[in-house]
């Protein structure tokens, strides 16, 4: 029945062949090929664009104009095509606030379930702390007060100077008799007041009453009075005879205010520093803990409140839980758990250096400049030799030139000094306190990012990290606050909730009953797709493609919608061998409730478990766009297509014949102890073919990424990027140059394409601008630029397509009418090298380039590379934003093997498989090879079978991701590697080469 399929007619989006295909609705269909067949114009810019425009075409005319551009795709037609939602491998969130727990939703009930059922302690002393309602209150006080007489308080004044006159006044006239002030109960008299230079607590007498059934009614009204006067607070203190009053109305101080400074605190210290101390009192407003002078007593308050020091906390809501929201996030970092402190080595690398010698970096060498005039004037002020290395210099007087006079100023550091025109006097701030009010203060972004070099990151001294005030760090759930959840890997949390049951009251568990069951699912799901290592606090912009899409997934099985149509990019990408089969059972699931799921994949696991199987090609770029196969898996591995044939063994890529032994030279790590990884040491044979690999979140980005490569580059061009702690390194004498290889795009702009990129697009506009016709016209390589007013066409310039504003219907674009696409104007077009202009040469492929090309060597070597990469269906001016991530991965080891290698280069490469069929990974494992050939270093980190049985020496780092791995297991050969027992890899390892 046609409702059964998702029909497609006539498509020609990209490189599609105006194909027609019918695609199995509520099933699980994988979309395959050679890379660039075809695959993600069917999946994504066909059938996904179609469905996100017909969403966008509900809505009204006046909203659509606010929604972004949506092109029509080249489709005759589409039917059967329920609600599109894409799941790409594009990172989620690269905002610093986003973490794993915000964007899977995880963080929002945990915020909730804190804020309903957490216990708050005290940040004084680590007691429970305590509410009561008016009815608790009466209760307890006939518990412990039972025939006694007491004195009700409301407090007033909390820890606080001054005379209080016009309080005392005002309480009087309300009615009140009697107050206790600093612990003793005396009567309220006309013009009382108390020593204003001391700190004070005071309180009202509400009333004064028996504790007997008798009063129970008066006792209740009081209670309530008193908690109204108090807000929320209220003591009660019994009737004993009371100690006589402090000194009413004092003299003034003899010999200054500083000698009535609080007795709690009367060390005899300096002035200076007696004003901090008086300052430190009076910002945390400290209840007073002496014992109550009108005999014993207790508190009570309506909220949440520490018994012994009488601190308290508002009702906790779940903002207050949020490090996004003012109402939870640490003052001091805003949030973000990091802060951006002075980094005393580079402002001073080098103490045996004097400060005309350069010896503060942010002065520079002696010059004729505003800032050193200050520094020799306040040198001269302050006796301070400038030709003095700087660790022969008194201590006083370097911290005066680096923090300025931290005590205050007098009138002796004021400098002073004429111009031609006018006299000047100012204060010296110090050339740090400088460099900090130019990262915070200034709009320049030149000077943000000069002062930034003196800055690093550090860990926020406040929060400790945890991003969160500190009363909500005090708020725990069975021992544990919400931040120690955060740092737990999302298995070891699974276990948690799993008992936390047994920790709580039957009022807790009623509460929380709802939370715990969706926080449950949730968690499931994450764990369902392979991310049991990674924690809710892990920022999203640390995430890899495949984790981030991983992550999407969970999400949307979580939400349980039907009737969906699912695309997918890749989820296998970033995931080990032993993990696919969790990802299989998630994506089974989402189709068993009732959706189609169509995915884009090259994984062998993924295509034999799907339900049907699609095949574009048969090979990439024009060459491709067809559909070559398709049909259920048992049937598809009995045909003779590319794909069929690496499923069903025909096809195979081989394992060398030996395997290299190195240079006899090796870098040796040792120590390494960030993140999960547990001070291990690794060793590197140079000269070899290195993969790195471990199930997904057992370190390998940590040893690698963060920690060598840091550490190579540091070496090899002084760069600053730190690495992660480890404690040393040998054989870096061995490696002259390092290169990174990532996914990340090769342009942001569709004007940055692979021939711009590479560098190769300069070689063509110079041979262009040596054709006779073009030196007759006297044109230089500049006109043959888009990017340059003089050749390009002026109408669109230069970008080939013209934007036509449809007001409130979505921009669409055509192309330029007066270049037709062309990019250049007449002129330029009209010089041709062997019959072809630069608009054509931008239009070929990297194969026709290579045969074009074929007589001019300086070009046609950087060409090939691309070609020998498996980029040859690509044009040399496609546009980088339409380039996948393993493509741009691709373009970028492509210029890297074009440049002249040294022999001593170290190669890192993440993941380079992504993307990648299984003749393409051939084609990419014999350039890596022929690079270390050359007597050069590869070090891939891989999940791919493929390429760890071809590698001549592998890492296997876990046994398991985040605090169950972090260990290097094994190294070796793949034939040393596959007798461990313990290892994941070895596992799957010894199936392939078998």
């Amino acid at each position: 029945m046609a409702n059964d399929f998702i029909e497609v007619f006539g498509a020609r989006v990209h490189n599609l062949k105006n194909i027609d295909i019918n695609i199995p609705k509520n099933q699980l269909v994988v979309i395959t090929g050679i890379s660039g067949s075809g695959k993600s114009s069917l999946a994504f810019d066909t059938i996904y664009s179609e469905g996100q425009r017909r969403y966008l075409e509900t809505f009204g005319a006046y909203a659509r104009q606010f929604v972004g551009d949506m092109e029509r795709p080249d489709v005759d037609k589409i039917t059967g095509l329920s609600p599109v939602i894409s799941i790409e491998q594009k990172t989620t969130n690269k905002n610093p606030r986003s973490t794993v727990g915000t964007i899977t939703e995880l963080y929002d009930f945990l915020r909730l379930l804190y804020a309903r059922t957490a216990d708050a302690y005290s940040y004084n002393t680590g007691l429970k702390m305590v509410k009561w309602s008016e009815e608790e209150i009466v209760a307890n006080i006939f518990t412990k007060y039972k025939n006694e007489k007491i004195n009700i308080l409301a407090p007033l004044v909390r820890g606080r100077k001054g005379h209080y006159r016009e309080l005392f006044e005002e309480t009087r006239k309300k009615g009140f008799l009697k107050v206790r002030v600093d612990g003793a109960i005396v009567d309220l008299t006309p013009k009382m007041q108390v020593d204003r230079y001391k700190i004070h607590d005071i309180e009202v007498v509400v009333d004064r009453v028996p504790v007997t059934d008798e009063f129970k009614t008066r006792l209740s009204q009081s209670v309530t009075k008193a908690l109204q006067i108090g807000k929320d607070l209220m003591m009660i203190v019994t009737a004993k005879p009371t100690a006589p009053l402090p000194q009413i109305a004092p003299l003034p101080p003899k010999g200054g205010l500083e000698q009535h400074f609080d007795e709690k605190t009367s060390i005899e210290l300096p002035n200076e520093k007696r004003i901090k101390t008086k300052k430190i009192v009076e910002e945390n407003k400290t209840v007073s803990t002496t014992p109550p002078l009108g005999g014993s007593g207790a508190s009570y308050s309506r909220q949440l409140m520490c018994e012994t020091t009488g601190i308290s906390y508002e009702e906790p809501s779940p903002n207050a839980f949020s490090f996004n929201s003012p109402y939870g996030a640490c003052p001091t970092c805003k949030g973000l758990g990091t802060v951006y402190a002075i980094d005393i080595n580079a402002v001073i690398p080098d103490y045996n250096k004097s400060v005309t010698e350069g010896g503060i970096v942010p002065l520079g060498e002696e010059r004729e400049a505003y800032v050193f005039r200050q520094i020799q004037l306040i040198a001269k002020q302050k006796k301070i030799n400038l030709d003095t290395p700087l660790n022969k210099l008194p201590p006083t007087q370097l911290n005066f030139l680096l923090y300025g006079n931290e005590d205050g100023l007098d009138d002796k550091d004021v400098l002073a000094y004429e111009t031609a025109d006018r006299v000047y006097a100012e204060t010296f701030e110090g050339i740090i306190p400088q460099i900090k009010r130019w990262f915070s203060a200034t709009s320049t972004e030149s000077i943000t990012q000069w002062a930034e070099g003196f800055m690093e990151l550090s860990t926020c001294n406040s929060c400790k990290g945890t991003r969160l005030k500190k009363e909500s760090i005090w708020f725990k759930i069975n021992n544990k606050n919400i931040a120690e959840l955060g740092e737990m890997g999302l298995s070891e949390l699974m276990q948690w909730f799993s008992t936390l049951d047994k920790y709580m009251s039957k009022k807790q568990q009623t509460i929380a009953k709802e939370v715990l069951k969706e926080i449950g699912e949730r968690l499931q799901f994450l764990l369902d797709v392979g991310l049991h290592y990674l924690t809710l606090n892990r920022p999203s912009k640390t995430l890899s493609g495949g984790e981030s899409q991983r992550i999407r997934l969970a999400t949307q099985i979580g939400s349980q919608l039907q009737g969906i149509t699912y695309v997918l990019d890749e989820p296998s990408i970033g995931l080990h061998q032993r993990d696919n089969q969790r990802l299989i059972t998630a994506l089974q699931n989402l189709r068993n409730i009732g959706n189609s799921v169509l995915v884009v994949e090259h994984d062998k696991d993924i295509m034999l478990a799907s339900d049907y199987l699609i095949d574009i090609g048969p090979k990439a770029g024009t060459h491709g766009g067809t559909v070559v196969a398709q049909g259920k898996p048992s049937i598809f591995k009995k045909l003779n297509t590319i794909t069929a044939n690496y499923l069903n063994g025909k096809s195979k890529i081989a394992i060398p014949a030996e395997r290299r032994k190195g240079n006899g030279n090796q870098l040796v790590l040792k120590g390494i102890t960030a993140h999960n990884v547990q001070n291990v040491s690794a060793t590197f044979p140079l000269g070899t073919f290195i993969v790195v690999t471990g199930v997904s979140g057992s370190g390998k980005s940590t040893i690698v990424t963060d920690t060598l490569y840091p550490i190579l580059s540091q070496h090899c061009y002084k760069s600053k990027t730190k690495p992660m702690p480890y404690k040393s390194i040998t054989g870096l004498e061995f490696v002259d140059k390092v290169i990174e290889i990532d996914q990340s795009p090769i342009g942001r702009t569709p004007r940055s394409n692979p021939a711009t990129y590479c560098g190769f697009f300069n070689d063509i506009r110079t041979l262009f601008a040596a054709v006779p016709e073009a030196k007759i016209r006297g044109y230089n390589a500049g006109r043959f630029s888009f990017n340059v007013k003089t050749g390009r066409c002026e109408i669109c310039e230069g970008g080939g397509m013209r934007t036509i504003e449809m007001n409130f219907l979505p921009d669409v674009y055509v192309p330029c009418e007066k270049c037709q696409g062309k990019r250049y104007n007449r002129e330029t077009l009209e010089i041709r090298y062997k019959g072809k202009s630069i608009s054509d040469v931008l239009n070929m492929t990297v194969s026709d380039a290579v045969q074009f090309f074929n007589a001019v060597p300086f070009i046609y070597r950087k060409i090939k590379v691309l070609e020998e990469v498996g980029l040859g269906y690509i044009t040399l001016g496609q546009s980088a934003v339409t380039l996948s991530g393993g493509e741009a991965q691709r373009v970028k080891l492509s210029t890297e093997l074009g440049k002249r290698d040294t022999g001593k280069t170290f190669y890192i490469l993440d993941e380079p498989t992504t993307g990648l069929h299984f003749e393409d990974v051939k084609y990419l494992l014999q350039v890596l090879q022929k690079l270390v050939d050359r007597g050069n270093t590869i070090l891939v980190i891989e999940h791919n079978m493929d390429v760890i049985k071809c590698a001549d020496y592998i890492i296997d780092i876990g046994p398991e991701g985040g605090s169950g791995g972090g260990n290097i297991l094994c190294t070796g050969t793949p034939e040393q590697i596959i007798k461990n027992k313990e290892s994941h890899t070895a596992k799957y390892l010894k199936m392939e080469m078998e």
